[in-house]
């Protein structure tokens, strides 16, 4: 059984590279995304048999997760262990103006998360999803922020041999991870379901 990793679809925010206030919703474009990846759960595409969904429950992430949902007849829970990490008042910056890289940065900005805090963090969430999985009898998906799924990539789960999280995470993308230890990664940021008009844009920004 698996964790089926999902980054939320596109926000104007995310493709203006601009740090976003928990409230940012998807865009058009992100909402076309979603239910181009919803479909691609819902017929069974990604080789999975999914059997609930968590999500965090900003609203990006939760619109995304209401699209599978919708695909899927799946339910969705919350948990807030899921968010992105806090930018505190970095929020609505253009990430291009300012002196200092937040995404790498390991020190807390005013009102937001250090990086120590954000990692304990996402190791919490990690628990708390493969304590979730072993309670079902299918796979897990998961819907939530660039960079809570890069660090659950780089940092707990097993990639493929000479792999490195990449720099660069979709929107949209999915990345399918063993449920037990060592964790395997037997897909990681596939966007294979955007084409066109839809199509990932590397120059948003890959979290925050």
């Amino acid at each position: 059984m698996s964790l089926l990793l999902v980054r939320h679809g596109e926000t104007a925010l995310n493709a203006a590279r601009v740090l976003q206030p928990a409230d940012t919703p998807l865009s058009a474009r992100g909402i076309a995304q979603a239910d181009a990846l919803a479909r691609r759960l819902g017929t069974g595409m990604a080789g999975s048999r999914a059997a609930a969904i968590v999500s965090s429950d900003l609203p990006r992430a939760l619109r995304t997760a209401q699209a599978i949902a919708a695909a899927t007849g799946l339910s969705v829970s919350t948990t807030p262990l899921l968010h992105e990490r806090n930018f505190g008042d970095l929020r609505g910056r253009p990430y291009d103006s300012l002196a200092v890289n937040p995404l790498t940065n390991r020190e807390a900005p005013p009102g937001g998360e250090s990086a120590d805090e954000f990692e304990h963090r996402v190791g919490l969430a990690f628990a708390h999803i493969v304590r979730l999985r072993g309670e079902l009898a299918g796979d897990l998906i998961v819907v939530s922020h660039g960079l809570v799924i890069g660090q659950m990539l780089a940092r707990h789960a097993s990639l493929p041999a000479g792999s490195l999280a990449p720099a660069h995470l979709g929107n949209t993308s999915l990345s399918i991870v063993g449920a037990v230890a060592p964790h395997l990664a037997t897909l990681v940021n596939c966007t294979r379901h955007l084409d066109g008009v839809i199509g990932d844009d590397e120059r948003a920004l890959s979290g925050g």
